[in-house]
């Protein structure tokens, strides 16, 4: 990603550094507007005349000053100079700053609140308006004049000015004592005297990045609850502030960030610093949650759930954000990465520990199972386009950094972290973090700094191992076959497209093989110390037992057997008493389609696989066999004739598990049963089934006619989908009324997912009229989503799109969701001709904050044609022959 660009094109001079921002902000909610004053002071490093900082073109600044310590001598600057590409401000002054010497910056600034979701923004309720912020990467500046990087951490006393009956949020707990106005703030203290607007001032935060900078204004209320340090003692107090209407649907957002705290300080031996840790619920939020240090800020999709019907699928997202942004407590708060490009040091590192915590919250989910599907899964198969990049990318352009927090920063990073994890076992792996962040507290890291923590604690030489992992893209395919005395194992790169060409297989990892064999009782045994260094190289090991290499799917790479090899593990694992796990059924099951797709494997042996696995009783098994299956037909979704055998085919598979689970729920279920009855139904409904779609028509009249326990909550979205898709306008009005009116976050998703299955193009023209006129700006990717599972509606939402980019762009030309929204509406096509449309209307847009995106989105339509021309004959042959063979003799 780098621009060939020197990088003091982008970065900030540093010459001189921010130490402590004292910052009042007044917020008008009646006029939609705030006004500030902060006062910084610095640092003088080098020398200099020019003090620069950023701002945001929208941020209007009011004169400057800067006060020399210790003589309190005040200058005025010759000249102010703004430059709106890099959102700098750079102060002239007359004469040299020492090296060495101490000045305070003072400077007042007004702006809007704006819906952008971005700087200091408003968001809407039924009741008006409140406001918050949302700083990162690189939007502090949009609210205040400041050191908008990571690496210029500072402290931060910020001091709010609010009208009367507001609350007023901020990253540290309020002070007893109230605020003093000086002659700069005097203004923005207006009516406090009189007691129509008030003021709340908060303790001084410890040194953090701007990104994490946190403060709020509005009509909240709050949950309370708190949790006693396992390390110190300390009662730390926790709370989550929503608008009234929703608060009842906050309880167990807070009840597992309690759960989390002390979990995570047992981890980590490092205390939760802060006195108090809040979440704030908002309507408007363009991530999916913010880890600001003290003030978590999140959409209602991530903390809000019906505490007398909840559904699984919500308990498990929002359980999973909190658990992330917590974990940000530790990783990316106490100690930050140097620059955006190390943004896996806290994503990557969060989201393992996530992993790691949510699975001792509840067990009964099988998280690092389930981790599989939910992240490794999506990590590679964006890691396997030529248009990847490493986890570890040079992004310079603050303009670009948003492109990266994608499924590599994410997903991979956590995959690489969990593969290493559990090479040197998870008590090792947690001391090595440990120790990670107890030497960089409050500080900036590098890779280097996580690899020598580990590597202390393991004793083993972390860096060599891993840093091929983070500093190069692309994961191996190891290829696997059989010798007199073992295995031979073979690495090179892979690729969605097919075999690596020479210049793109130049990288040797360094591959835990977890290979997996039999005892002679039968039992599993997994050898954890094997180590693939190089090219090739050849272990011992029985081949007459069975065998497996990638134990628990804990590899970040793909496996290929010789098919008659992959025949004979497929049927052990089959097996009831299987020596290969659960996690070991998931990943065979993901290798073997997306090697088919690349054309190492014939895709009617993946195809086997699935078939041969139809007696699986475990959840996590089937949705990686249907989200495969679902896959596959995408890809053929203009071909007729091969989803119609495809269908057959899923439904063959599903309807049975669906007329053995039922439709009804109990809250005797476990985890597993329910998430494979909403499953099964699901897929059986989409696959065609008339029973089950019947049955959900019925439930889903018997729902809009007032009986809401018609339809469980976790079959919402699959009972509206359905509905909108037999029965079209009726049920389209009626699910509508509904998104309209959403007394949950569950209820309104699931009627977007509803809306957006429509068949009939009217009603697909009022949802895409709808999205332009009513739709939030941050539900926009929930619909772009929605249709971007709907084969009949692929090419309107393309010409949706293309035919309203420009005020599309222009809602969101500050917010990530662009390139999201370019991935949703590309992706599924399957024609060169169609990549070539593509490439056509992009080439005169300003596509800087989503080439990556958009290459990647090209790049799988070139995979899906060439997967189509591959495949197809060996596909039709394969439903043929069974469509006409005995179930249970293919």
């Amino acid at each position: 990603m780098s621009s060939g660009k020197p990088l003091d094109h982008y970065r900030l001079p540093t010459d001189i550094r921010p130490r402590h921002y004292d910052l009042t902000i007044r917020t008008d909610l009646q006029k939609e507007r705030f006004t500030g004053f902060v006062k910084i002071d610095l640092d003088v490093v080098k020398a200099t005349k020019i003090v620069t900082f950023n701002a945001a073109a929208e941020l209007v600044l009011g004169p400057a000053t800067l006060v020399l310590t210790p003589s309190g001598a005040e200058l005025a600057p010759a000249e102010t100079k703004f430059d709106g590409a890099s959102q700098r401000a750079s102060l002239v002054f007359a004469e040299e700053l020492p090296a060495g010497a101490q000045a305070t910056l003072r400077i007042g600034f007004e702006a809007v609140l704006t819906d952008r979701m971005t700087g200091y923004y408003k968001s809407t309720w039924d009741k008006g308006i409140y406001a918050l912020t949302h700083f990162e990467p690189t939007e502090a500046r949009r609210a205040l004049p400041c050191w908008d990087e990571p690496l210029l951490k500072a402290t931060f006393t910020v001091t709010l000015v609010s009208r009367k009956g507001t609350v007023s949020l901020s990253n540290m707990s309020a002070r007893p004592a109230g605020a003093i106005a000086d002659v700069h703030t005097k203004a923005l203290y207006e009516g406090v005297n009189d007691d129509s607007w008030h003021a709340t001032a908060f303790e001084t935060t410890p040194p953090m990045s701007t990104y994490l900078l946190a403060f709020a204004n509005g009509e909240f209320v709050y949950l309370e609850s708190s949790y006693k340090s396992p390390l110190s003692g300390r009662v730390h107090p926790l709370r989550i502030y929503s608008t009234s209407d929703v608060i009842n649907q906050a309880q167990y957002a807070l009840d597992i960030k309690e759960k989390a705290l002390p979990l995570y300080e047992q981890a980590f031996d490092i205390e939760y610093p802060l006195p108090k840790l809040d979440t704030l619920v908002a309507n408007d939020f363009d991530y999916e949650a913010m880890e600001n240090w003290g003030l978590i800020t999140g959409r209602t999709t991530a903390y809000l759930v019906d505490p007398e019907n909840a559904d699984i699928a919500a308990k498990k997202r929002i359980a999973g954000t909190q658990c992330h942004e917590v974990a940000h407590m530790w990783f990316g708060n106490i100690t930050t990465m140097k620059w955006w490009n190390n943004l896996y040091l806290k994503e990557g590192t969060a989201r393992m520990g996530e992993k790691i915590i949510l699975d001792r919250i509840h067990p009964e989910w099988k998280v690092d199972a389930d981790f599989i599907n939910e992240h490794l899964a999506a990590a590679l198969s964006l890691d396997a386009k030529l248009s990847s990049h490493p986890i570890e990318v040079e992004v310079p352009d603050a303009g670009q950094i948003g492109q990266i927090f994608d499924s590599l920063s994410y997903s991979k990073a956590a995959s690489v972290l969990r593969m290493l994890s559990k090479f040197v076992g998870e008590d090792k792996f947690l001391k090595g973090v440990s120790l990670y962040l107890k030497k960089h507290v409050y500080s900036n890291t590098v890779s280097r700094n996580l690899w020598e923590g580990i590597g202390e604690a393991t004793e083993l030489d972390i860096l060599r191992m891993m840093d091929s992992w983070v500093s190069e893209m692309g994961f191996p395919v190891l290829t696997v076959t059989e010798t007199p005395t073992g295995i031979k194992v073979r690495q090179d790169r892979f690729l969605e497209e097919g075999p690596a060409r020479p210049e793109d297989n130049e990288i040797i990892w360094s591959v835990p093989l977890g290979l997996v064999t039999a005892s002679a009782p039968g039992q599993a045994l997994v050898d954890n110390t094997a180590l693939l260094e190089t090219r090739e190289a050849e272990f011992n090991l029985d081949t007459d037992k069975p065998f497996k290499i990638n134990a628990d799917t804990n590899g970040v790479y793909r496996v290929l057997y010789t098919p008659t090899r992959l025949a004979a593990i497929a049927s052990e694992a089959a097996k009831p008493e299987s020596i290969f796990s659960l996690s070991d059924r998931m990943g065979l099951v993901h290798d073997a389609f997306a090697l088919s797709k690349a054309g190492y494997l014939a895709l009617s042996a993946a195809l086997n696989l699935a078939h041969e696995l139809r007696t699986e009783k475990e959840f996590l098994v089937w949705d990686s066999i249907d989200a495969n299956l679902a896959g596959i037909i995408r890809t053929w979704w203009e071909d007729d004739k091969v989803t119609q055998h495809l269908n057959a085919f899923r439904k063959a598979q599903c309807t049975p598990l669906v007329e053995r689970l039922g439709l009804e729920y109990s809250k005797n279920d476990d985890a597993d049963t329910t998430q494979l009855r909403t499953l099964v139904v699901g897929a059986a409904a989409t696959a065609g089934d008339t029973a089950t779609i019947q049955s959900l028509l019925d439930r889903f009249s018997r729902y809009i006619a007032g009986d809401i326990s018609a339809i469980p909550v976790d079959l919402l979205s699959v009972a509206f989908r359905t509905a909108v898709e037999y029965t079209g306008a009726p049920a389209y009005d009626a699910v509508l009324k509904l998104f309209e009116n959403a007394k949950t976050p569950s209820i309104k998703v699931a009627a977007i997912r509803g809306l957006t299955n429509a068949i009939d193009p009217a009603l697909q023209a009022r949802t895409f009229n709808m999205i332009q006129t009513s739709v939030r700006n941050q539900d926009l990717i929930e619909f772009f989503r929605g249709f971007a599972t709907n084969p009949k509606a692929f090419n309107a939402l393309r010409k949706f799109f293309e035919d309203n980019y420009d005020s599309i762009n222009t809602r969101l030309e500050t917010s990530f969701v662009m390139k999201w929204i370019v991935e949703s509406v590309y992706t599924r096509f399957t024609k060169e001709e169609d990549r070539a449309k593509a490439e056509a209307f992009f080439e005169d847009k300003d596509i800087g904050k989503y080439n990556q995106a958009l290459a990647q989105a090209l790049d799988g339509i070139s995979a899906n044609a060439a997967f189509i021309k591959r495949s197809s004959s060996d596909i039709i042959t394969w439903l043929e022959k069974w469509e006409n063979t005995p179930r249970a003799a293919l």
